[in-house]
């Protein structure tokens, strides 16, 4: 455990956190789910490509570090965000199939993907001790960065109205807006956890500086795949041009939230608290249709 002082959340806000049972029906999501910007669709379609393998990575490591875990309330928040993390994966893989249907194989690119967490970010044959603790805790911390991001579009997802306004697929928005309220949910429990088994700063900054730069290649070169073999003829190119119009419209998250989200991770006070609100993801979880809020 680390002795790094650590951060006191904005308020007390921690709920149970369980898994909801969803069910998205996408026989009437076309491709271009925005309709007329197929750049900005895919940009999130990147979503469906890294999420699955990704969250089937935290729950994998998660699942080797609950006996490491010795508070137990923080135990039971880990077990409940290792259930959300399993439905998020499979909710995503769902719509790949569909994504098939409609004309664009995501397969090269997610077998991309799946060498990244499975192999080089998998387990390793290491010796007991100090090495195999050490490639947890930076697989711990690494998972705490990345959790940083999907609180942030969470948040942002959830703040969306230009896509409603613009007429985006009422199924899709909930997908995504269902996930993105879990993740501001959770989004206290894999710092906290990070926290809880080591917390050294020096780990923090490695490791998101890591989260960073993967993350980052891995959208951009998602949104270029799906742009370069979206079956419809003339859809143009990915480009961070586009990326950063598409954000000052609020369409995208902008570049400039996006910078901001860095020092506020880096800092020493940092906590994941000041990322969204517990009380606005419960409202839309109360009411997603596909988590059964609006049946």
């Amino acid at each position: 455990m680390s002795n790094t002082p650590q951060p006191a959340p904005v308020a007390e806000e921690r709920i149970e956190l369980k898994a909801r049972s969803v069910s998205f029906a996408w026989e009437n999501t076309p491709l271009h789910w925005i309709p007329g910007d197929p750049f900005t669709g895919h940009t999130i379609n990147v979503l469906h490509l890294l999420l699955p393998a990704g969250e089937r990575w935290f729950v994998h490591v998660y699942k080797q570090v609950l006996p490491l875990i010795t508070d137990d309330r923080l135990r039971e928040d880990v077990i409940g965000f290792i259930g959300q993390e399993a439905m998020h994966s499979a909710a995503h893989d769902d719509v790949l199939p569909h994504l098939k249907k409609l004309g664009l194989d995501p397969t090269p690119y997610t077998a991309q993907v799946d060498w990244l967490f499975e192999k080089l970010l998998g387990d390793r044959t290491l010796p007991p001790g100090r090495a195999r603790r050490w490639w947890l805790m930076e697989r711990v911390a690494t998972i705490a960065a990345i959790e940083h991001y999907t609180a942030f579009l969470g948040n942002w997802i959830l703040n969306a109205e230009t896509l409603d306004r613009c007429g985006a697929d009422p199924t899709m928005l909930d997908l995504l807006r269902w996930h993105g309220a879990e993740e501001v949910e959770h989004r206290s429990v894999a710092f906290e956890l990070f926290l809880h088994l080591d917390g050294g700063y020096r780990r923090r900054v490695r490791t998101w500086a890591t989260a960073f730069t993967a993350l980052a290649f891995l959208w951009q070169r998602g949104a270029r795949f799906f742009m370069a073999n979206d079956p419809t003829p003339s859809v143009g190119r990915a480009s961070l041009t586009a990326f950063y119009r598409a954000g000052r419209a609020g369409m995208l998250p902008s570049t400039p939230a996006m910078l901001k989200s860095v020092p506020r991770y880096l800092s020493r006070d940092y906590h994941p608290s000041q990322e969204g609100s517990t009380a606005q993801a419960v409202a839309y979880l109360a009411s997603s249709p596909g988590a059964g809020g609006g049946r």
